[in-house]
Formats: C-alpha cells, structure tokens, sequence
C-alpha cells in the first residue's frame, strides 16, 4: 500500500523538472520565444478541452486547437482593444462545431486563453521575477499538497470530485505558498502584504485544480490527455497556473487594485 501511495512520484518528479527548467528558461527568454510558447500551450489545452467534451470527433479538436493558438498569438501582438475579441473568438467557434457540452468549452476555452493572456501581460509589464514569483507560488501549493496529503492524510477536501486531495494538503500549500510571498515580498521591497497575495492565489491555483477535476469527472476520463508521463496532459499540469493567472489578471495591476507598481 505504502508503494501505491508513492508510485507515480519518479515519473512526476523527472516530468515536473524537465517543465521547471525549461519553464524558468522561457520565463527569463521572454519576448517572442515566450509569447510563442504560451499560444502554443494554450492551443494544446484547448485541443485537449475540445478532445473530452467531443471525444467522437477527431477534425474539432485539431481545428479548435489551431483557432486558439492562433487567435492568442493575434491577441498577444496587438494593442488590447483589438485583442480582446480574439480571446473569445475560439469560445464562440466551438459553439458551432462542437455537438455536445457546448457550457463546458465555452467557460473552459475562455479561461485558458485569457489566463495566457495575463501570464504574457505580467512578464512583459513587471519583468521576469513577478512570473516567477506566480510559478512559484503555483509549484510550492501543489508540492506541499502532494507530499502532506499523502504523508498526513486525513479527511478529504471534496473526494466525490477529487479523492485524493486532502484538507492538510490544501492547507500545507496555502502555509508555504504563504511563506514564497514572504520571502519574494521582502526581497523585492513589497512588504509581507504579498504573503496574503501568495495565499489567495494559491486558494485560485487550487480551485483551478478542483474545477478541471469536476470537468473531467463530468465527461468520464481520468486525464486530459497523455502528453506528460506522470502527469496526464497540458490541463492536468497547468490547471493550477491557470486558476492563479486568471486571478491575478482580473485583480492585478490591469484593474489598478492590485499593489505591485506598473
């Protein structure tokens, strides 16, 4: 039993290394490389979106896939008034091509490319180091949650949706997610105001963990898709990334409520 409980850890550990090196590599590139990057990977989500909620059609997800990388690239190079159509363009797309959990891909595709969008938009507009520090806070709640939930255990946090999430890995991540913003805040001349941050979007990178997990439960499959060993696919891997991004985008420096200078 002991072994079962530990028995994805190696391929998660070799996978989720290669994507923080490679990740931290990009972040730091920037510019180009990085937009690139991310429209590809939210394309990939999206192909993979289309793929659970029309597993029957083979054509629709390689189509809305493509729309969507290609409507976040025109997004990301063009001033934000005009992007912001593109950004809900591939929503709008899958409502005619899609036959069936039309709701599902509408809420699901607009998240992914808007939560895209904001990632871009804090690594151009606040550098290298603000990303980092939301990828951070985004790893540390989901390592902390793994290794407390599987070495605490205790009472399930929603085990109809997500049964092996624990309440002491949820609250594991949120204490160290805590202690990240503390030690990025008085690094950085921010204060201990952005451990509280750290705190929230770890609450988002979770709830984006748990709301990918109830869409897969609804649909039936186990994992997004199988691209990354030890980890399913691109939504299994970056659901967290996504709920945190989107948080930050809807309450950070764009909307002026957020207390990091632009």
């Amino acid at each position: 039993m002991a072994d079962r409980k530990w028995s994805d850890l190696a391929p998660r550990l070799v996978s989720g290394i290669v994507m923080v090196l490679g990740g931290l590599a990009l972040i730091w590139a920037g510019g180009h490389w990085f937009r690139i990057f991310i429209a590809l990977a939210c394309g990939g989500m999206v192909w993979e979106l289309a793929r659970m909620c029309a597993p029957l059609r083979r054509d629709v997800p390689l189509q809305m896939g493509g729309v969507a990388a290609g409507c976040l690239a025109l997004a990301l190079y063009l001033p934000g008034g005009f992007a912001l159509p593109f950004l809900l363009a591939p929503s709008m797309v899958g409502l005619s091509l899609l036959p069936q959990r039309r709701a599902l891909f509408l809420t699901f595709s607009a998240m992914i490319l808007l939560a895209g969008y904001g990632m871009v938009g804090l690594r151009d507009g606040q550098g290298a180091l603000w990303l980092g520090w939301l990828v951070a806070v985004v790893v540390v709640t989901d390592v902390a949650g793994y290794f407390a939930g599987r070495m605490i255990g205790g009472p399930k946090f929603w085990p109809r949706v997500s049964p092996k999430k624990t309440w002491s890995g949820t609250i594991a991540g949120w204490v160290v997610a805590g202690f990240v913003g503390l030690a990025f805040g008085l690094w950085m001349g921010e204060g201990v105001q952005l451990a509280g941050v750290s705190v929230a979007l770890s609450m988002a990178s979770q709830m984006g963990d748990i709301a990918e997990s109830a869409a897969k439960r609804r649909v039936g499959v186990k994992d997004s898709s199988n691209l990354i060993p030890g980890h399913g696919g691109l939504m299994d891997r970056f659901d967290g990334m996504l709920g945190a991004s989107l948080m930050l985008l809807l309450t950070g420096p764009w909307t002026g409520l957020f207390f990091i200078a632009g």
